[in-house]
């Protein structure tokens, strides 16, 4: 498919099933409405393309698409029509379709997905945790909130329903109290998640005022860097908000569009970088729920709708292989091999990919028999688990089918249902940053056991593309093969016409691109929310403190006696400049060291190693990490470039720990 630029529109030149090129005008953001033609690939259709919210100015179509010029989109069509041939002799799965929910109920799921589920209904004013959620945010996160918030009263009224509806005003007017210094050393830099770094004079002027409590201000201009850095500190809304604000916009678009995938990056942060799986799963739920928010307010200041999917009932099975629910399966796989955290099937069809050779030319795009792969599913199912299944009778292009298949058949897709369509819409923002920057969000989002099998998957398919000189599938011919059987899925779409199946397999085979390119990028935790994460800690604990001298006084216990206790015990015995690290599995089970400006993790850690002697001498660098626990944290795995001083500053009350990752 080529992209020819035309003052009404685009021109896509695209490969057609049927032999014949076939090109489509259309508008940039009507995705195609005036064609009325449709086409089905056996059932499975195209989802419609996400919509621009009116009123709103549009962006020119994303220019990464430009690595789609001069290239035909025919792998992309030749996987369509061999998905049609493999399905014919599948059985269908039986779907009932949900009625599709009003606004406000959407809204409403939303807000629950978000925590914030007691601004409305008739826990409406029981929302202490939420206050302390919303002083955290900043101010394009309070806009998304607001707006839903004020959806869901609308149709709560609309309904009737005696709930205590609270004024939006009055929430964010609640915060007040917040505004008392924040304690566990998160200080004002820290607490706005280092974007009043970048303010000038007029800071007060540029803060959103909410009743009385001023949110995070807005960053008039972001910090200097490359173009191709992704800014962690700064919320990704507020950078949109200063991008389109700014007159260096159109030329940072074309800087932008001219870097190649490879060159963008997390800048190193002398805090540490946080990767997904660093965290403890009471602080990740808080990010996860911070993400939501944060993409809904990207979403909302480009200019693009956002609707979360409700999840459609089809019945499946609660067994077997193919089919079968990635929660029922892990469930079943792990009392084969317990604490797996990606199919065991899934495992084993890459193997099987690999043990015939990474060099193979076309693998993954030429496939396997269909009569010989109905035969192999069924033969799968019944003898996986026995064992007794022969894999030397597996064909390597057969396999890569199967895994393809696997995938496909998911009752509900490894994107999500809910997500979906909101990773089909990252083709619609306006620059390459940003669509990395919404592909990082969603990637936080997907449930633990989709996000685990997608990374073994784009893994899997980089060690493919490292053999490119030999088996001809470069970066794109492979997004292009996997795109169909990550993006199209049967009845979660609405009727499709032709020239938005054009645009959609162009947008899809890119967001399948840059997945797999930038995976170091994507499984990174932005600092900023780390750092939100870390004043809604902080702010709990202060509260909880509060509340516990108050019930101690009314015991009439001596206030001094528990203050004294209150106070961290480890200062008494570690003098100031010096953390003692613990490491309760290794021979040295303590260490007091002292802070130094260059001291990193990794160099802690190489003092407790080089110490070890008899079975513990054996550890490597890689098996144990040190851990950031407690303060303003619940628990955090450390990289190897993280300078301990500048961490100590920003949570002097953590306790610092040498310990394996749980698996």
């Amino acid at each position: 498919m080529n992209w020819l630029s035309s003052s009404q529109g685009v021109v896509l030149t695209a490969y057609h099933p049927s032999g014949k090129d076939q090109a489509v005008a259309g508008d940039h953001g009507k995705g195609g409405e005036e064609a009325t033609a449709s086409r089905k690939y056996g059932q499975y259709t195209m989802n419609q393309e996400i919509t621009k919210v009116p009123e709103k100015p549009p962006f020119d179509r994303s220019s990464s698409q430009d690595s789609l010029d001069e290239l035909s989109m025919e792998p992309y069509w030749m996987e369509i029509e061999n998905i049609e041939k493999s399905s014919e002799n599948r059985q269908d799965q039986e779907v009932v379709v949900v009625k599709e929910p009003d606004e406000g109920e959407l809204e409403e799921e939303w807000l629950k997905e978000a925590g914030l589920s007691n601004l409305f209904g008739e826990s409406a004013g029981d929302s202490q945790e939420s206050m302390v959620f919303l002083s955290t945010l900043t101010r394009t996160q309070a806009a998304a909130v607001q707006k839903r918030v004020e959806t869901v009263s609308q149709t709560l009224r609309k309904k009737n329903k005696q709930y205590q509806i609270p004024d939006v005003r009055d929430i964010f007017a609640q915060q007040r109290e917040s505004k008392e210094k924040v304690p566990d050393g998160i200080g004002s830099q820290s607490v706005r998640t280092n974007e009043n770094k970048y303010q000038g004079r007029d800071d007060q002027a540029s803060s959103l005022v909410v009743g009385e409590k001023e949110l995070i201000p807005l960053v008039p201009e972001e910090a200097p860097a490359s173009e191709t850095d992704i800014n962690l500190e700064v919320s990704f809304a507020e950078q949109a908000v200063n991008q389109k604000e700014s007159s260096k916009e159109k030329a940072q678009k074309s800087k932008d569009c001219d870097a190649p995938l490879s060159n963008f990056r997390c800048p190193k942060d002398k805090t540490g970088i946080t990767r997904i799986g660093d965290l403890a799963p009471q602080d990740m739920k808080k990010v996860c729920r911070l993400a939501l928010i944060e993409l809904t307010a990207l979403y909302d200041v480009l200019g693009i709708e956002l609707k979360q999917q409700k999840a459609v009932k089809i019945k499946t099975k609660d067994s077997g292989l193919f089919c079968i629910p990635l929660t029922v399966l892990l469930e079943q796989d792990q009392r084969k091999v317990p604490g797996t955290r990606i199919p065991l099937i899934f495992q084993k069809l890459i193997s099987r990919i690999e043990e015939g050779g990474l060099e193979t030319e076309g693998l993954l795009r030429i496939p396997g028999a269909a009569s010989r792969i109905k035969n192999l599913c069924q033969e799968l199912e019944a003898k996986f688990y026995e064992g007794t299944f022969n894999w030397e009778s597996v064909k390597q292009h057969d396999a890569a089918s199967l895994l393809k298949l696997f995938i496909r058949e998911l009752p509900q897709p490894l994107l999500s249902v809910e997500y979906l369509k909101a990773f089909q819409a990252v083709q619609n923002l306006p620059t390459r940053k940003q669509q990395l920057q919404a592909l990082n969000l969603l990637v936080i989002l997907l449930p633990d056991a989709n996000r685990d099998t997608l990374k073994a998957l784009l893994e899997f398919l980089q060690r493919v593309i490292d053999n490119r000189e030999k088996n001809k599938m470069t970066t794109m011919n492979v997004a292009m093969v996997m795109a169909p059987n990550l993006f199209m899925r049967p009845t979660l779409g609405l009727k499709s016409n032709e020239q938005r199946e054009f645009v959609m397999a162009a947008g899809t085979a890119n967001i399948m691109h840059l997945l797999i390119k930038c995976q170091q990028v994507l499984w990174t935790i932005p600092k900023f929310l780390v750092n939100q994460v870390r004043k809604q800690n902080s702010e709990n604990h202060r509260k909880d403190k509060k509340a516990m001298k108050k019930l101690l006084k009314k015991m009439a216990y001596d206030r001094e006696k528990y203050e004294k206790q209150d106070k961290n015990t480890s200062d008494a015995d570690v003098p100031e400049g010096v953390i003692r690290v613990q490491a309760p599995h290794l021979s040295k089970v303590s260490m007091a060291i002292q802070l130094t400006e260059e001291l990193k993790a990794s160099d802690v850690l190489a003092r407790f190693l080089s110490q070890e002697s008899g079975i513990a001498q054996t550890l490597k660098k890689g098996e144990v990490f040190l851990y950031e626990i407690g303060g303003n944290i619940g628990e955090r795995c450390l990289d190897d470039d993280t300078y301990m001083k500048d961490l100590y500053q920003l949570n002097p009350n953590a306790e610092w720990v040498i310990k394996s990752k749980p698996s």
